[in-house]
């Protein structure tokens, strides 16, 4: 089947039909002239935080008001949201992660990244009221990163506004988070993220309905199974995990394409979503499987799962080779 989704980058994303209270919070800060100098946008990822920090952004510098557009709307036309958009905008620094020379991205946000948003902090605005630095996300950062970016929270800048953005708050330094104003973004209804999707991807009927179930709330990861066959993924997890599996020839490409990486075939991508969604349906067995026994057993594969994906990067384990053993184990259970 054919894709057809397509994905706006957030610095180019206008309207905001959701988290509204997110909005009135920080437009609150800024009309009692409390504005904090670092801003923790927390939530799953895809639900419009990255969105939200550019639209801030855009507020912040711009003048061309549309109220149509929400709370903090600015005008496509506006000059700054002009440079915005072309990554010119001499006041506004958007850090994510670098790729490297093969085109995949890097592990981390480098800590020499971060030193770059304390000397774009060091300068006074040039044509705007502030300098705005946006990180998304801030969950990239190692230790190293994190420190350095911890000395720039512990001496705010002059007119400067940073937006972190987190899909994973708990995780990071304590100390980075007591020093942010903290705005949470929850997971969108269904509803709503049907309507988002269905604009926007080839998927109908049950298709969509599982699409939608596997987003968990958040529209922009839709969009990205959709793009990434995720429910190519869903299907092979689904029949692995019947009383009828595939057969050995097919287990065996698929097996295949997990260990090769290359221009055409992402090996360690395409085992991570395998991975994510036969998790997430040996979860549902091991809720609903009886008697107790059963369930235990497909609990303590559950447990063994959500780690695989992690240890396989970690010591490099052969993907194709556990894959086959995963298999193996299934059937032993079902």
């Amino acid at each position: 089947m054919e894709i057809n989704a397509t994905t706006t980058h957030p610095r180019d994303t206008y309207d905001y039909i959701h988290n509204e209270a997110a909005e009135r919070a920080f437009l609150d800060a800024f009309g009692r002239g409390r504005l904090h100098h670092a801003w923790l946008l927390c939530g799953p990822q895809g639900v419009g935080k990255a969105t939200f920090a550019y639209r801030t952004a855009r507020f912040l510098m711009g003048n061309d008001r549309d109220p149509s557009l929400g709370l903090l709307g600015i005008s496509h036309r506006d000059a700054d949201a002009k440079l915005i958009a072309a990554q010119s905008h001499p006041d506004m620094l958007a850090l994510e992660r670098e790729t490297n020379d093969s085109g995949k991205l890097k592990k981390n946000i480098t800590v020499e990244a971060i030193r770059d948003v304390g000397t774009f902090f060091s300068k006074a605005p040039s044509r705007s009221a502030y300098r705005v630095a946006i990180i998304d996300s801030v969950d990239d950062l190692n230790i190293n990163s994190a420190n350095a970016l911890l000395k720039i929270l512990e001496e705010p800048p002059e007119r400067g506004i940073l937006f972190l953005v987190s899909h994973s708050p708990g995780k990071l330094l304590a100390t980075i988070r007591s020093r942010c104003r903290r705005l949470t973004f929850a997971p969108w209804q269904d509803e709503a993220v049907r309507a988002f999707v269905e604009p926007n991807v080839d998927a109908r009927g049950d298709d969509l309905d599982r699409l939608i179930s596997m987003a968990k709330g958040s529209p922009g990861k839709a969009v990205k199974l959709w793009q990434d066959k995720a429910l190519d993924m869903d299907n092979l997890a689904g029949r692995i995990l019947s009383s009828s599996p595939p057969p050995r020839a097919e287990l065996i490409r698929y097996a295949t394409e997990f260990k090769t990486s290359s221009a055409k075939s992402d090996g360690v991508k395409k085992f991570g979503l395998f991975m994510d969604v036969l998790c997430e349906q040996v979860r549902e067995r091991a809720l609903s499987s009886h008697p107790y026994g059963r369930a235990r057993q497909w609990a303590d594969l559950w447990a063994r799962l959500s780690v695989v994906t992690a240890e396989t990067e970690a010591v490099n384990l052969d993907r194709g080779e556990y894959f086959w053993s995963l298999c193996r184990d299934i059937r032993e259970i079902a």
